[in-house]
């Protein structure tokens, strides 16, 4: 791991300008890049590590698919459905159901 000093130049990605740019080292934390400098708009924020944020809209999609997939599988967790699951047992035929109907004052 090279070693940083203040001032220094490194790329970060700057929320600002929405690209990976030339960025100054403004505050170290243990010898680690804390805080930087865009060197293009001087915007001043966390090192990033060159990672972009997540946009809000992957964000909002991320949390509607995780709401379909419980209620697709509601014993599940995180998406992966419980292995204790009611299996139907398929061996013998099912019994047919009945229906009464009701008759209003008619007698059969």
């Amino acid at each position: 791991m090279p070693d940083f000093r203040l001032g220094d130049i490194i790329d970060d990605h700057c929320i600002k300008c929405r690209r990976v740019t030339n960025h100054a080292i403004v505050s170290l934390v243990s010898g680690a890049p804390a805080k930087v400098r865009c060197r293009t708009c001087y915007h001043d924020h966390d090192y990033r590590h060159e990672q972009a944020p997540p946009s809000k809209k992957d964000l909002k999609k991320a949390e509607l698919f995780k709401e379909v997939l419980a209620a697709a599988a509601p014993g599940s967790v995180d998406g992966v459905a419980e292995e204790t699951e009611d299996v139907p047992d398929t061996s013998a035929p099912p019994a047919k159901a009945t229906k009464k109907v009701a008759t209003r004052g008619k007698k059969a």
